[in-house]
């Protein structure tokens, strides 16, 4: 049979999260494969025994950044890398909003800095001219290290964030109230074509959307000003792609792309039957384009 790997964390720490690749496995299985998953922590493994290795949940590179840069590097010298090493370094930092941003796409707006400063907090309520700020590291996964902040919590939240964020390049935005009140979209799309659309809702009292933090998920029909907004992202990214996912918060009446996920998101094949096959499908159309790479 032919090989296939899905990079992941060990499996120890994955138990803590909700995955849901092992549908993959029966219709890569149809098509000959034989799918391993491997931690990315293994830094001997072999992966040129591989046709290619997919990135799928190594969810805690954030706390170890250069590492596993290494390790993709790593990766793509022995075999086919997927998505490819330049295009997850782009979208590592997430920075390259400001890309996304000068070739026109709507993203929220933003400040960004490169170490905490206090004051420079306290300045950006009036600089968004709002009543609480999400503060996030530029690198981060599953909303680690994410905090919503009002100028009469932010003082007792100080010492945390300065601990947080000292050597950390950080983003402030300003909290966005759609995100409780209607909920966040995510559009996946595998290698041109989309799959599937699914509406993330917080836990009551809580402002993060992924399961892990009780949020609640449901399948959807995008309409066409959500599917606008995505295609708009996915056309300013810098190369093509297996798997993207684009999320969305509805801000001062227009759709905007809050993150464009091409290292390891969440793909939520549970929610679309269909999905899994057109995943599979998508490889064989991606492998014939990029198998000699």
């Amino acid at each position: 049979m032919k090989k296939l790997a899905f990079l992941s964390m060990d499996p120890k720490d994955l138990e803590e999260y909700f995955v849901y690749d092992d549908l993959l496995i029966a219709p890569f299985a149809q098509l000959g494969y034989s799918v391993s998953t491997v931690s990315w922590h293994e830094q001997s493994h072999d992966y040129s025994q591989y046709e290619a290795v997919i990135v799928r949940t190594p969810w805690d590179y954030q706390q170890h950044e250069s590492a596993f840069i290494a390790c993709l590097q790593r990766i793509a010298s022995q075999t086919l890398l997927i998505n490819s090493l330049p295009l997850m370094q782009w979208n590592l930092n997430k920075q390259y909003l400001k890309d996304l941003q000068r070739s026109g796409v709507a993203v929220l707006p933003t400040l960004w800095f490169d170490t905490f400063n206090s004051e420079s907090v306290k300045q950006a309520f009036s600089h968004f001219e709002c009543d609480e700020l999400v503060i996030k590291p530029c690198v981060s996964a599953n909303a680690d290290d994410t905090f919503r902040l009002t100028p009469t919590t932010l003082p007792a939240c100080e010492p945390e964030l300065s601990r947080c964020f000292e050597q950390r390049s950080f983003m402030l935005q300003p909290f966005v109230d759609s995100v409780t009140e209607y909920g966040e979209i995510s559009l996946f799309y595998f290698a041109g074509e989309l799959s599937h659309a699914i509406l993330k809702r917080p836990k009551d009292g809580d402002f993060r959307v992924q399961e892990e933090h009780g949020g609640s998920l449901r399948a959807i029909t995008p309409d066409t000003a959500m599917l606008h907004s995505a295609e708009a992202a996915l056309a300013a990214m810098p190369d093509d792609y297996l798997y993207a996912r684009v999320d969305l918060l509805m801000f001062d009446a227009q759709w905007r792309v809050i993150e464009l996920e091409l290292i390891e998101p969440s793909l939520y094949f549970n929610l679309a039957p269909a999905s899994a096959q057109c995943f599979v499908s998508a490889y064989q159309r991606y492998l014939a384009l990029h198998g000699n790479d």
